[in-house]
């Protein structure tokens, strides 16, 4: 028999599944927003409805549409965005959820993540974004890095 993986480990596979679904061809991300161990909604990177894909190849290769600015795709939403989103349009609080992302939230996602109540977020992998940590910080969000199958929490004091 093999061994049961703990929450974190089962919500952290859930959202590298959910990432799956990612339509941008730079990265892929998966969110999982969870309340007392239930799953509440989903999201992963990529165009909104209705709205065309990235390039095959990256948001580069997008010359006619021209959806790269500074460096950045600006046709996909992040996965915690879409999460978010996701949750609001089928009418569920994330008040003293969890979020469970692949990646490093950036700075915009982590003022989303910090509007919409999340108490708890818990990342793998990483995003150069070291504003995100510090928006965490100053609204005391609890903040676990997912390392090697055990969790690690920032110590982002006051």
């Amino acid at each position: 028999m093999h061994a049961r993986p703990s929450w974190d480990s089962y919500f952290i596979q859930i959202a590298h599944l959910v990432a799956t679904r990612a339509t941008c061809p730079r990265r892929s991300v998966g969110a999982v927003i969870v309340r007392d161990k239930r799953i509440l909604a989903t999201g992963y990177n990529g165009a909104p409805r209705g709205i065309a894909h990235c390039p095959p190849g990256g948001p580069e290769n997008d010359a006619p549409t021209g959806c790269m600015r500074a460096g950045h795709c600006i046709r996909a939403l992040h996965a915690e965005q879409n999460a978010l989103l996701q949750a609001a349009m089928i009418g569920v609080a994330c008040e003293g959820a969890t979020m469970y992302v692949t990646c490093q939230p950036c700075n915009t996602c982590a003022k989303m993540i910090i509007n919409a109540g999340i108490s708890r977020v818990i990342y793998e992998g990483d995003y150069p974004d070291e504003f995100s940590i510090d928006l965490f910080r100053e609204s005391q969000m609890e903040v676990y890095l997912y390392r090697d199958q055990r969790l690690e929490r920032l110590e982002l004091g006051a």
